[in-house]
């Protein structure tokens, strides 16, 4: 299996994205895909499956499948957990529902602070501060992303993550996180696809030793079912991918998560479908050309689905951009 260098560790290259797998399904789904061969699970405490995420993790691991030491878990800081104060606890509550005792690899979830919402209130607390306010927004806080890094670090120095990163961070904000780090991040998530290829991002990311996930490798079909992207933005039947596919004798989706680990990136693909698990999983038999990833790369349209900037509007009545 094809690994990626993340700080001391390697990471499998591709990963399960656990992101709107229904809890319902997602303990099942968990097992099936450890039983495929992955051993690279991304989680988070929005998803709202952690727990049966965590099921799955247990009965492959009582079954024999794996290790837990052969498993890498990520997971990530929801946005009202980022005074320093709550980032411990709020890893430890992520870790308690998994069943787990340390985190592979822990993120910042959004550069985005908003307010506190207790455990015990509601969890997860999602965007909305108050879902049954008369007009409910977000509420945001105050807190430097600099505050939110030091309880960051915290959680390695107590042996709850042994390695840390960000996600849906800019350029610009890696650079001045690397001006403060004590602990510097290990990793690096974002949107990246064909028609949001992200070249100079990636490539600052990497310049800095971090390494890159790519979530939403596929690019439209994570965002359909929620009206976020439309069938005729799907990257899978543009004729170059197709074409390409045809040539090497595999799917259009293997054609462009390939591409991504062609460009050093790990990609972690959702899906509860056994044959797409083992499809997706199925990308060591074959390698583009070069001129093949860079016809790949041409599909570019800076098209991003996953924007705060649009869907909280939309969705919860406040505007917060995070990227021009």
């Amino acid at each position: 299996m094809q690994t990626i260098a993340v700080g001391t560790s390697s990471m499998p290259a591709v990963g399960l994205g656990l992101w709107k797998i229904d809890p319902s399904n997602v303990a099942q789904t968990v097992y099936e895909a450890i039983k495929t061969g992955y051993r690279h699970l991304d989680s988070a405490a929005d998803y709202g499956n952690e727990a049966e995420v965590g099921a799955g993790i247990k009965r492959a691991i009582d079954d024999g499948l794996c290790t837990r030491e052969e498993l890498w878990v990520t997971s990530k800081l929801w946005n009202t957990f980022h005074r320093r104060e709550h980032v411990a606890a709020a890893c430890r509550k992520s870790l308690e529902d998994l069943g787990l005792d340390y985190f592979d690899l822990y993120l910042v979830h959004f550069p985005i602070a908003l307010k506190y919402v207790d455990f015990a209130d509601r969890y997860p607390p999602e965007w909305l501060f108050d879902p049954s306010a008369e007009a409910p927004t977000m509420q945001r806080d105050p807190v430097p992303l600099s505050e939110t890094w030091a309880g960051m670090e915290e959680l390695v120095d107590q042996g709850l993550a042994r390695q840390i990163g960000v996600c849906n961070y800019n350029s610009g904000l890696l650079h001045d996180l690397m001006s403060y780090a004590r602990i510097k991040p290990a990793m690096l998530q974002i949107e990246s696809h064909p028609y949001l290829t992200q070249e100079a991002l990636i490539r600052t990311a990497q310049e800095y030793g971090l390494a890159v996930t790519a979530f939403s490798p596929l690019g439209a079909s994570s965002y359909l079912e929620l009206d976020m992207a439309s069938q005729a933005e799907t990257v899978l039947t543009e004729n170059v991918v197709t074409e390409i596919a045809q040539r090497h004798g595999v799917s259009p989706a293997q054609v462009v998560l390939r591409w991504g680990i062609q460009r050093g990136t790990a990609v972690i693909p959702k899906t509860v479908k056994v044959e797409r698990l083992t499809e997706n999983l199925t990308l060591a038999g074959f390698e583009l050309s070069y001129d093949e990833v860079v016809a790949i790369s041409a599909l570019n349209k800076n098209r991003r689905f996953n924007d705060p900037g649009v869907f909280c509007a939309d969705a919860f009545n406040t505007f917060h951009a995070i990227y021009d």
